[in-house]
């Protein structure tokens, strides 16, 4: 199993910056690829970026340019650095990690773009 705890949400104006930190504890070692989604009110959860665990990255078009996944200097940890955001990019943020067929989430953290 793999347990999954994200930080660094908040309040920005547009056009701001967050980083976004999602820390992976128990299997680790299996992780074959770790995504962050995000769920806006009375939205569906989509896709936001994805590394794999040879360090490829995807992104959704609606970030591309401005957000970037990344891993930390140990392998449990992974950030979503946003910049320009927008107030269309509010949503809860969740992270994921891949175990084979498996998938794991953690609680999410809320971003919120407002003036």
């Amino acid at each position: 199993q793999v347990q999954l705890v994200e930080s660094g949400g908040g309040l920005v104006q547009p056009g701001g910056s967050l980083r976004l930190s999602c820390v992976a504890s128990g299997n680790i070692f299996n992780i074959n690829a770790m995504v962050w989604y995000r769920q806006a009110p009375g939205e569906e959860r989509d896709l936001v970026a994805r590394i794999s665990r040879d360090g490829t990255t995807n992104y959704a078009d609606s970030v591309k340019g401005r957000f970037t996944i990344s891993r930390g200097s140990t392998r449990n940890t992974v950030y979503l650095q946003m910049n320009s955001l927008k107030p269309e990019d509010t949503a809860v943020y969740y992270c994921t990690a891949d175990l084979g067929s498996t998938r794991y989430g953690g609680q999410g953290t809320l971003v919120t773009v407002s003036e």
